[in-house]
């Protein structure tokens, strides 16, 4: 089983590769379904990586939004033909 600090890395790399391609602005997102695609992928990596961690590590960081992480997740897995394209945010 995979650490707390590796799940971590992992939410942080996802971060990092979905800046890639958001600095291009909102019009490049909706307009190149490579870019929707990737995007995604990388949301279901952190969600993945956010359900993973320990439960000590989710009460010691109370300030993240872990609940709404995950269920983001799951809608972006199980609920895929619901999602409407529009920019979601969890905060």
């Amino acid at each position: 089983m995979r650490s707390d600090q590796e799940r971590l890395h992992d939410i942080l790399e996802a971060i990092a590769q979905i800046e890639q391609y958001a600095v291009r602005g909102k019009a490049a997102f909706e307009q190149d379904e490579l870019i929707q695609v990737w995007m995604v992928h990388h949301l279901q990596i952190i969600g993945e990586a956010a359900s993973a961690t320990s439960d000590e590590l989710q009460q010691q960081y109370t300030n993240v939004p872990w609940a709404e992480i995950i269920a983001f997740r799951n809608v972006l897995v199980h609920e895929y033909f619901r999602i409407n394209r529009p920019v979601r945010k969890l905060r």
